[in-house]
């Protein structure tokens, strides 16, 4: 087989990423006809159909995806070339892409955007939020260039071949309604009706209740800090909250208490080996890491 053409290879990724040629072909701002054009003779290079056609649009055969996966690692490290050499040779900002859990997006990223954008005004940098299996999977794909997320007891797993960087610790606090009696440990909640979040969070709680000898009723579930501390307002159940959910957001009716065996969590950075030396990539890793402080 020839070496594959990596435009032909680039445009294949667009439509497996969108679903269909004719959003590709607008995304591209390409015509229908060229793109099947192009992948046409993709597919007679690699001699095997490499997208599935249907009435709804199309997905990638068994070749497809395997190529799909490179092609990821191509955009990932032309973004990221395209970005040092905007550096380099015009003088500009660059583009970041920037995937943050709810709380640090509502605390961490304002401050560190805010700095940015006075220091650095031609740093153009684009957030979309997430939890950190999308957004470590963001990364892994190039569609993000640097993702903050979280571990309880060290850096998050499934992170490949991401590289971490600790941003900061915080302490996990049990949240309670703001006339409960004082609680001096987890043991004594064991009666309780707890509220979970997301699936990081509830196994964290889980294993701590269990660590105090109990395993806890959990009768709510909902990643949302502003829901959790309402319910819990509402005497509908207990929580515990990551420092920064409560720094985010305090409802009225709540009160938080930092218990011994609640652990702390770990919040970090992750992105691609390399691309903390490009930059604008650089400069918004060390915003947050100052921000942090």
């Amino acid at each position: 087989m020839d070496v594959l053409d990596p435009r032909r290879v680039l445009i294949f990724r667009a439509v497996a990423r969108a679903g269909s040629i004719s959003a590709a072909a607008r995304d591209l701002g390409w015509t229908q006809p060229a793109v099947s054009q192009h992948l046409a003779r993709l597919e007679r290079e690699v001699g095997g159909p490499l997208l599935l056609r249907g009435p709804s649009g199309v997905r990638p055969t068994e070749a497809g995806t395997a190529l799909l996966r490179r092609a990821d690692v191509i955009a990932a490290e032309l973004h990221a070339a395209g970005e040092e050499l905007a550096d380099l040779a015009q003088l500009r900002g660059g583009r970041v892409r920037l995937v943050a859990f709810p709380s640090a997006a509502a605390t961490l990223v304002p401050t560190a955007l805010g700095d940015l954008a006075r220091e650095r005004p031609g740093l153009e940098v684009g957030l979309e939020e997430a939890e950190p299996p999308e957004a470590m999977a963001a990364v892994l794909a190039g569609d993000a260039d640097l993702a903050l997320v979280f571990g309880y007891d060290g850096p998050p797993e499934g992170r490949g071949v991401l590289e971490w960087r600790p941003v900061l610790e915080e302490p996990v606090h049990l949240v309670l309604p703001a006339g409960d009696r004082a609680v001096a440990g987890l043991a004594e909640l064991s009666d309780a009706e707890w509220i979970g979040g997301c699936v990081r969070c509830r196994a964290h709680l889980v294993a701590c209740c269990e660590a105090a000898g109990f395993e806890p009723a959990i009768r709510h579930v909902t990643d949302d800090y502003v829901v959790v501390q309402n319910l819990v307002a509402a005497g509908l159940g207990v929580s515990v909250l990551p420092a920064s959910a409560l720094e985010a957001h305090r409802a009225p009716g709540v009160r938080s208490v930092e218990l011994p065996g609640l652990g702390r969590r770990r919040v970090g950075l992750v992105f691609r080996p390399g691309a903390d030396g490009v930059p604008a990539t650089a400069a918004v890793a060390a915003a947050l890491a100052a921000a942090a402080r």
